[in-house]
């Protein structure tokens, strides 16, 4: 699996990228959020999601300039009958930030405006990602405190799953722990953390 690819934008549209990586091409459909980050720049390292066409088994690589927004994208396709192309639509219609206030405020109305989403789906999206959304499931931790220190949270988040913890219980963790010492290291996230977990 490809996780992400770095190199030159060669190509940039509203709706895909290709990256230039040694002389390979890599074209990945994105959404509007992700064609905004990576607009004016030359260089990108852009997150990468393969999935598979299940009528006719063809294979589409999918492009995010976060973390963030590929685990909230793979979220949204985790629902039955929301498919990649209704996951990248609403990842265009509103910022991963506003769906997870919609998710969260139960905003059926604010869900339903995107194209392709009817009542039943927007209700489907809040029953099945309200209680996720809320253990910290499809948002990284780095997006949830952005401290000075996002190496070593990230350094931390990868070593406490490693050993088995799951990672809402780990971003959770986490985040009490930055609360309180905003300026933790790793060693000091990672031991609190095991007293926690």
């Amino acid at each position: 699996m490809i996780d992400y690819i770095s190199g030159t934008i060669a190509d940039l549209s509203p709706t895909r990228v290709v990256v230039d990586n040694h002389g390979m091409g890599y074209g990945l459909e994105i959404s509007l959020q992700t064609y905004e980050s990576l607009q004016g720049n030359t260089q990108a390292k852009v997150y990468a999601l393969t999935t598979i066409n299940q009528r006719d088994a063809t294979e589409v690589m999918y492009g995010f300039a976060t973390k963030d927004e590929r685990e909230l994208f793979e979220l949204i396709t985790g629902i039955s009958g929301i498919g990649a192309a209704s996951a990248r639509m609403i990842l265009s219609s509103m910022s991963s930030e506003e769906f997870r206030e919609a998710i969260l405020s139960e905003n059926v109305n604010k869900i339903k405006s995107v194209k392709g989403i009817g009542l039943k789906s927007a209700q489907r999206m809040i029953l099945e990602l309200k209680d996720k959304i809320v253990k910290g499931e499809g948002a990284s931790v780095d997006v949830l405190i952005r401290p000075d220190n996002n190496a070593d949270i990230e350094e931390a988040t990868v070593a406490l799953t490693t050993l088995g913890f799951s990672k809402p219980n780990v971003n959770k963790a986490i985040q009490s722990i930055l609360k309180k010492n905003p300026g933790a290291k790793v060693e000091e996230i990672i031991r609190s953390a095991l007293q926690m977990l």
